[in-house]
Order: structure tokens, then C-alpha cells, then sequence
């Protein structure tokens, strides 16, 4: 008789993950991204970082992350807003970048993971094994990558996204996905090779813009995972521990503001609330603006007002209190003038 998943979710959900495959999870996903940062050390102490490296490293880590923000999270996963096909194209292509897994794979985990936030059948909640020290730091581990080696069973993409995997491009693009991540590293090493015109420039453009900037990525993009579900406010009402983190939310380009996201996940906005800065958010709009995207689904003034709470429990019991919660309307609307401000319903201006 088939044992359950471990996590919680139906068999139906998940299928099963060969040992060769979590071997490769535990080289690609937890071993280098750990061990990367630490061997740069030697490399930026005995040569330094140059201009040249900064810029190729910065330029790869912007694209990387708006990709998986902006295209593999909001455009694919939840379908905030619609795009014509280069934009898709574009945006596929940015997020296979960061070298977090094919767009089919990262859409069909993560929609689990909005399906069973925090509770059982999450595959990554920080609290799985408990709200003690020792078991919410197992859980955080956990949360931020253990999770890629220990599950036994992942999400099933015919299950979670079976409108991906009927789409042509998808299709191409996962079966070239192995390709992408040799672009991932071979874009920076040519930056930087023709930009010196040397084989050591191609090679700290290597280190720089294609290792060091992967793992940094990997880093960035767990910390909602792990961070955001753990620290930080809670202003409005989920079922979930998602919370803001300023911090979490500059690295990744509005992606800290994880509260109203787990709220409205359709949404193409996640920092509704003054000065949350949402850089992912402008894009959206600056591709609207252009035609590029239509059908975006900005917030709505009632449903921000709606869940609103000072008290809000969360899955794992008790009652989680945030004193900000009570100014969310002033922060919401504009004084002077009685309307919502563009800080919080609404697109970007």
C-alpha cells in the first residue's frame, strides 16, 4: 500500500523524486550556493572586484531577479497580468536565468505552497516542525533550502499547472532549460572577456556575474521563503505567518512585501502600503504603458481596507498582533484630497 507524503498533500499532487534527481537538488540548490560566496572570498581579497565585474554582476543579478519576480511569480504562477509573447518569451528567459528550475517546475511548487501556507502539505514553511527555538531554526533551514534535498516527493506539474504545460513555449522552454543555465554562465563570462578583451576578464566575469551572482540570487529568493514567513509585520489578515520584511523586499524588487500577497496572490502589486517600494510592480506598469501587458489586476481600495486587522490569527495558533495595523487607512489614503493614493490601491504612477 503507497505510504502518504510526508508533507501532507495527496499523492495526486506530487509524484515522486528519484534519488539522482535530489542529488543533483543537493549539488545545484544547497551545496554551491552555500560554498560559492565563501570561495569567492580568497578571489576578491587576492584580486578585488573591479567596475567591470560589479557592473556584469549587478546587470545579471537585476535580470535574474525581475524574472523570477515578474515573470516565473506574478506572470506564470499567478497570473497578475497578461503578456504579448516576446514579453513572455523575455520574461521566461530572464527567470530561467537565476537557475532556480524550469517555469513549469517553480509555477507547480509554489502554487502548493499558497494552497497549504504554513500547515500541512507546505513544502517549504519555516514552521514545520514546531515554534520552539531549536525547531523554528530546523524550520527555517528547512524553509531556505533544506527543503530541496529531504522532500521525498514534489509538486506535479500536470496537477499544479496543467495550463503551462499546455502551452507550446513552455513546453520548449523547459525541454531547453538545461541550455538556459549554460547561458546563465556563459553571458557573463563573454561580457566580461570582450569587454577586457582577455581570458581573465571572461573569467571574473564568470566568477562575478555567473557564480557569485547565482548564489547570491538562490539566497535572496529563499529568504521569502524562510524570512518573510517568520519576522517581520503582519498588517493584514491571512490564514498564514507571510509578513513584510523591508530588508527581503529592496533584494528582491518588491518581493518582501509578502503579506498582501499571500492575501491577494493574483495581484500584481505587493507593496500596497506607504513607502513599500515595489520596483517589480513599476515594470508591470511601464509594460503596460507600452502595450506589452493588458489585463493587470492591480489592487482594489475595499479589499485593502477589508482585510485590515490589528488581531489576526495565524495557522499555527495564537493570535498575532500588529500595532501598525490600525493606520493602514492613513497610510492608504491620501489626506488632503479623500482618494486612495498611488501608494496604495491601484497601479504605480
Amino acid at each position: 500500500m503507497p505510504q502518504p507524503d510526508p508533507t501532507g498533500a495527496s499523492r495526486a499532487e506530487t509524484v515522486t523524486v528519484t534519488a539522482g534527481r535530489r542529488a543533483a537538488y543537493l549539488v545545484v540548490l544547497i551545496v554551491l550556493p552555500v560554498l560559492l560566496p565563501v570561495l569567492a572570498v580568497p578571489a576578491a581579497w587576492g584580486w578585488g572586484v573591479g567596475p567591470r565585474d560589479l557592473v556584469i554582476a549587478v546587470v545579471m543579478y537585476l535580470v535574474s531577479i525581475f524574472g523570477i519576480a515578474i515573470g516565473y511569480h506574478r506572470l506564470f504562477t499567478h497570473r497578475a497580468f497578461k503578456a504579448n509573447r516576446p514579453l513572455r518569451l523575455a520574461l521566461m528567459l530572464a527567470g530561467g536565468l537565476a537557475v532556480e528550475g524550469s517555469v513549469s517546475l517553480w509555477a507547480a511548487e509554489h502554487r502548493r505552497h499558497h494552497k497549504y501556507a504554513d500547515r500541512e502539505g507546505d513544502p517549504h514553511s519555516p514552521w514545520r516542525y514546531g515554534d520552539s527555538g531549536l525547531a523554528l531554526l530546523r524550520g527555517m533551514l528547512h524553509a531556505h533550502i533544506g527543503w530541496f534535498y529531504t522532500a521525498r516527493r514534489r509538486s506535479s506539474r500536470a496537477h499544479w499547472v496543467p495550463d503551462l504545460l499546455a502551452d507550446p513555449d513552455v513546453r520548449r522552454f523547459d525541454a531547453a532549460y538545461p541550455l538556459v543555465v549554460l547561458l546563465s554562465f556563459a553571458l557573463p563570462a563573454a561580457a566580461g572577456g570582450l569587454w577586457s578583451m582577455s581570458w581573465a576578464g571572461a573569467w571574473s566575469g564568470l566568477l562575478w556575474g555567473g557564480l557569485v551572482r547565482y548564489a547570491v540570487v538562490h539566497h535572496v529568493t529563499w529568504s521569502v521563503n524562510s524570512i518573510a514567513h517568520t519576522f517581520g509585520d503582519r498588517p493584514f489578515r491571512t490564514r498564514d505567518r507571510s509578513s513584510n520584511v523591508r530588508w527581503v523586499a529592496l533584494l528582491t524588487l518588491g518581493e518582501g512585501w509578502h503579506n498582501w500577497h499571500h492575501v491577494e496572490p493574483a495581484c500584481a502589486r505587493h507593496g500596497v502600503l506607504k513607502g513599500q517600494l515595489d520596483p517589480s510592480a513599476r515594470l508591470i506598469r511601464w509594460f503596460e504603458r507600452a502595450g506589452w501587458a493588458h489585463d493587470v489586476r492591480w489592487p482594489r481600495a475595499d479589499r485593502l481596507v477589508a482585510r485590515t486587522s490589528s488581531s489576526t490569527t495565524g495557522s499555527t495558533g495564537g493570535q498575532i498582533t500588529d500595532p501598525t495595523a490600525g493606520r493602514i487607512a492613513d497610510q492608504m489614503t491620501d489626506p488632503t484630497s479623500g482618494r486612495i493614493s498611488e501608494r496604495g490601491a491601484g497601479p504605480p504612477s
